[in-house]
């Protein structure tokens, strides 16, 4: 019995020390596998956050590695498990990564940019290729584009891509070609949603009537971004004339060089007794940098006479002295005129005789009815001339009725058929009016709707008729003519924006951008004014106080700016020229730590853009100086600066009174009538050598 429980005790003791042994194998194995399987989680995860890969999970499953998550593009998959193959054996990577869907292609963005010289016009840009039903093609485009420059062959640097055209791109484009036609000098670049606009004109007048004409074609939903400048234009010939006598003194034309020049000009002749404002035109063309002085000089000589005018035609002055001169007052006055004119000026002067001769019975009519009926009446040389008359008047009046009744006459004075010529040029500058061509006279009598025409028909005829001959102009101003007269002009609606938004204010809902019900009535008074304006750019300014957060007055702040604009905009107001832009508390008028001071800062304004600062003249009583030529020469213009002018800016909640920029305006002379001037001198050779100065 004891040897039996004996021999059972050895065979359990080896049973149960072996099923202990293999335990302990089991856990140091299952203790490795652990250790195993952190150590490659750890080793691979470290890799790919070292290469900038975070976009995969790593998990361990003995010695498999299992790889989860999204990769960017399929490269970066295939990248990142390559990395991993070569840290452990590429047969215990288990692959479990996605790749983002690809997404659809967006369309390109379209556009064109359009440019037109004198004599060429360029295309660039992207354009659909089948742009659909009323958009034109690049073979349309180009078409369009070769007619404005005349038949010259475009260079081909347009392209097309197969995606349909965005919405607006057809009437974007379409309105972008019809800007190219009507601006000569510009460049237009053209969006789907915008069209801006930059182009050269040759007079203000102009480039008020594009951007009127331009803003009334632009498409409801295309934004029009316009920069048209006016430069300097080149006077040829530079031209002046002031002329004194029974009637007053006055200016039948006049030009400067410079905003000094024209100031000098002005001021002398106001000493001389202009009165009232004067158009003087500023532009590029004097023979030299001296022409203020020498027209200070000649505007003085004519004062000193008491009666007679003087012509200043680039280097080229007549003189000429009314017949109650007495002789001894005209030699002195003469005398010192020539030793004062700079060297470059030539002097020709004429003292009118009491007794004048009969005139001959030879003449030249022309008359130019209101209904647009040209009459041609009078002698002429042969039948050549009377051919080429008829065929002048039909092109310079063009659309009128001609009719030629004239008679002819071998005697007729030499030079006749130059002054009938000259003498047509200028009455086709007149609305209506007449003409009389003699020989010893070329007159110009009639009514305009352009403060410019009288000095442009004595550039004429200065300039055709040469020294030394005799003209009259007698052209009336009459304001019913002129287009643009009767609309008022940005700063004049700012002024009347000015009045009704100092009287009442607009007002907001406490802390929101609805606009309050009292603050109708003044909505509707500024859309009343602002319907009746010529299209213009503002800017719609919201303001607010310090209190609240920064970017909560920035949010509110162009809610409440957004807000008016969108209600004037449903009063039936051309808001196109019009944006509405929030600056929170960044701009405030008055101090933050009151409420007076906090109710000035919550306000609206109307900002009016792009307004040039007239230059000042200085009173009419100063005295008038000959500056040295040096001083002349080396002053620097006083150029009109284009600025962003405040509108309306009220200490009040979002209300704000106007401020507009002021200053003497010589662009208009509202006289109503101008009388008849003349002149009559012999003609004097100009010195031989002698150049006018660039």
């Amino acid at each position: 019995m004891l040897s039996r429980l004996a021999k059972l005790s050895s065979t359990t003791l080896a049973l149960l020390a072996f099923v202990l042994a293999a335990g302990v194998m089991i856990s140091v194995a299952y203790g490795a596998a652990l250790v195993i399987e952190s150590r490659t989680q750890k080793v691979v995860t470290t890799r790919l956050t070292e290469a900038g890969i975070t976009w995969i999970t790593v998990a361990t499953d003995g010695l498999q590695v299992r790889l989860t998550g999204t990769a960017p593009r399929e490269a970066d998959r295939f990248r990142a498990v390559n990395m991993v193959g070569a840290l452990i054996d590429t047969s215990r990577i288990r692959d479990g990564l996605d790749v983002t869907p690809a997404s659809a292609i967006e369309a390109p963005k379209f556009s064109v940019e359009m440019l037109r010289t004198e004599d060429e016009v360029q295309l660039s840009g992207l354009i659909p290729e089948n742009p659909g039903e009323g958009g034109l093609t690049e073979a349309a485009l180009s078409e369009a584009a070769a007619a404005l420059a005349q038949g010259t062959e475009l260079p081909d640097m347009l392209e097309t891509a197969d995606y349909p055209a965005p919405e607006a791109w057809n009437e974007a484009l379409a309105f972008g070609l019809q800007a190219l036609e009507r601006l000569e000098l510009s460049k237009v670049s053209v969006t789907a949603d915008r069209v801006e606009v930059k182009a050269i004109t040759d007079s203000a007048e102009e480039k008020r009537r594009l951007e009127t004409e331009l803003r009334g074609l632009a498409p409801a939903k295309v934004q029009l971004v316009l920069d048209i400048s006016a430069p300097r234009p080149v006077i040829t010939p530079f031209t002046l004339r002031f002329v004194r006598d029974a009637e007053g003194a006055r200016f039948d034309s006049c030009s400067a060089d410079t905003d000094r020049a024209r100031s000098q000009i002005l001021r002398t002749a106001a000493t001389a007794g202009v009165e009232g404002s004067s158009v003087c035109q500023v532009g590029l063309g004097t023979p030299t940098p001296r022409w203020a002085e020498a027209v200070g000089l000649g505007i003085r000589a004519v004062t000193e006479l008491g009666s007679g005018s003087i012509t200043f035609s680039d280097a080229d002055v007549t003189l000429l002295a009314g017949s109650d001169v007495p002789q001894a007052t005209f030699d002195k006055v003469v005398g010192e005129l020539e030793t004062g004119l700079p060297d470059v000026f030539s002097l020709t002067s004429t003292l009118e005789k009491k007794a004048t001769a009969t005139q001959g019975p030879a003449e030249f009519t022309a008359t130019l009815s209101e209904t647009g009926r040209v009459e041609l009446r009078g002698r002429l040389t042969d039948e050549m001339q009377r051919q080429a008359v008829d065929a002048f008047a039909r092109s310079a009046f063009s659309g009128a009725q001609v009719l030629t009744a004239t008679r002819l006459d071998e005697t007729l004075p030499d030079g006749w058929p130059v002054r009938v010529l000259a003498g047509l040029k200028a009455l086709s500058e007149v609305e209506h009016g007449k003409l009389l061509v003699r020989a010893d006279l070329v007159e110009v009598t009639g009514v305009t709707g352009s403060t410019a025409t009288r000095g442009r028909i004595t550039q004429i005829l200065s300039d055709e008729l040469g020294q030394g001959q005799t003209f009259r102009v007698n052209v009336r101003y009459d304001e019913a003519l002129d287009p643009l007269a009767a609309l008022p002009t940005p700063e004049e609606c700012a002024a009347d924006v000015n009045t009704v938004i100092a009287r009442t204010k607009i007002t907001f809902t406490p802390a929101s951008a609805e606009i309050a019900t009292t603050a109708r009535p003044v909505l509707d008074e500024l859309a009343a004014i602002l319907s009746n304006c010529p299209p213009m750019q503002m800017e719609i300014g919201g303001h607010t106080d310090s209190q609240g957060s920064e970017g909560g007055n920035q949010a509110l702040s162009q809610a409440r700016a957004e807000a008016v604009l969108l209600a004037l905009q449903g009063r039936r107001v051309d808001v196109s020229g019009m944006t509405a832009l929030g600056y929170g508390e960044t701009q405030p008028i008055a101090e933050n730590q009151t409420e007076s001071g906090r109710e000035a800062n919550r306000r609206i304004e109307f900002v009016l853009q792009g307004v040039p600062q007239a230059a000042e003249v200085p009173a009419s009583g100063e005295a008038q100086t000959a500056a040295p030529e040096a001083a002349v020469a080396d002053a620097a213009p006083a150029e009109a600066i284009a600025t962003q002018t405040p509108v309306a800016a009220a200490p009040a909640e979002n209300a704000g009174p106007v401020a507009t920029a002021g200053g003497p305006d010589f662009s208009a002379d509202t006289s109503p009538s101008v009388a008849p001037t003349e002149k009559t001198i012999a003609p004097k050779p100009r010195p031989e050598g002698l150049k006018a100065e660039e």
